[in-house]
């Protein structure tokens, strides 16, 4: 009886602790939970960003003005006064014309940026100190970014640097507050000058290009992307070899509206000073037209005058050169609107030349084809304005 009571109550016992689970496993550091594992699926491809292009507006005008010194009592061509440097950066406002900085004019001229249709670039050559002192906070006061052109010797402190030479120190500040720095060479000498140079042409070449290049970059650490021809001087040579020492737009002095395909390593300026005010008159027009002419007599020449920086020649006017057979070439802008057919130019020596006239750029030229005889050169150049006859006239001489 009682085997059968203890038997009785297993059976019972066994029976309420099988319908039991067992308790899940305490959760240890050891033994952390899984992780569900989702079923695998393919990534979604990012959605592309398309790239942004840019088409310049080919179509746009563009003039680039060119400055010297800046002082109340100009001593010579290159200088203009203050009180004129400011009526014309009023005038270009009043004119609607946009300046832009150097930066703003290569990205347009890479098809990379869109410029106003007419836009103006400022730029002063040669480090003088009133480009810092005058013309700088002129054109703070409208907001213009402009470019300095300087040459490294002329800074200060180097060998060719005077009372008027601009400063490290001051370009450093003007890099800081956003105005471009550009190279002018090492010497500011006739980049063709290829026989009267003292040491092998090509290395001096390379080091007039190069060297200020790598020094500007060196002293104020920025990137040197241009450089303006010292006289506005240039040759096949010359042009090639800037290229290649990395600049990507070379400036000349011939004044010119340039648009978006003109050429790298020959890029027109207009020469701005005292003594031809029409320069910047003809050169805010756009191509439009030459500022009104002084009334006179009708057989009274509008202008005769020696040609100056604002009418850039080659040869440079007083220069002495050593190519027996050079090119000669004049920039006419400053005479007005010539009568294409009008235009003459004589040569001492030679007599009336079959020189070619340019309207589209206002360029004379005349490649010389026989060899010089050491002696003085004059060169004059006519035309009629208006019904009206100009003269200019430049010399030169010719050395062995």
């Amino acid at each position: 009886m009682r085997r059968s009571f203890v038997f009785l109550f297993l059976l019972v016992l066994l029976s309420l602790t099988g319908c039991k689970r067992p308790p899940a496993p305490k959760k240890t550091a050891a033994s952390p939970t899984p992780t569900p594992v989702a079923t695998p699926t393919a990534p979604s491809a990012p959605t592309p960003t398309p790239a942004r292009v840019v088409e310049a507006n080919k179509d746009a005008r563009l003039i680039v003005l060119c400055y010297h010194r800046f002082e109340d009592r100009p001593k010579d061509s290159l200088a203009i006064r203050p009180v004129e440097f400011e009526a014309q950066m009023e005038a270009l406002k009043k004119e609607n014309i946009t300046v832009i900085g150097m930066e703003d004019f290569l990205a347009w001229r890479r098809n990379e940026k869109v410029i106003p249709a007419k836009s103006a670039v400022i730029t002063i050559d040669d480090g003088y100190i009133s480009g810092y002192k005058i013309a700088w906070p002129i054109l703070q006061k409208y907001g213009y970014p402009f470019t300095m052109f300087v040459y490294t010797n002329y800074i200060k402190g180097g060998p060719n640097s005077g009372g008027q030479s601009i400063s490290w120190e001051q370009l450093a500040e003007m890099r800081d507050a956003g105005v471009d720095i550009q190279s002018h060479t090492v010497s500011h000498a006739d980049l063709r000058l290829k026989k009267t140079q003292p040491t092998d042409y090509d290395k001096w070449l390379d080091a007039e290009l190069g060297d200020s290049k790598r020094i500007i970059e060196n002293q104020l650490g920025i990137q040197v992307t241009a450089l303006a021809y010292p006289y506005g001087l240039h040759n096949e040579v010359v042009r090639a070899a800037g290229l290649k020492a990395g600049y990507e737009a070379l400036f000349t002095v011939y004044g010119q509206t340039l648009s978006w395909g003109v050429p790298a390593d020959a890029i027109g300026r207009y020469a701005i000073e005292s003594t031809h005010p029409k320069v910047f008159a003809d050169a805010i027009r756009f191509g439009g037209g030459p500022a009104p002419v002084p009334s006179g007599g009708n057989d009274a020449p509008v202008s005769a005058q020696l040609a100056s920086a604002s009418m850039i020649t080659e040869p440079q006017s007083g220069s002495t050169i050593s190519e027996p057979s050079p090119l000669v070439r004049a920039n006419l802008a400053t005479m007005g609107e010539l009568d294409p057919i009008s235009v003459e130019m004589w040569i001492s020596g030679f007599g009336l030349v079959p020189a070619k006239y340019d309207a589209a750029t206002r360029t004379i030229s005349y490649q010389i084809t026989r060899k010089l005889q050491p002696d003085f050169y004059k060169v004059i150049v006519s035309g009629r304005v208006a019904g009206k006859k100009v003269e200019t006239q430049w010399n030169f001489t010719y050395a062995r």
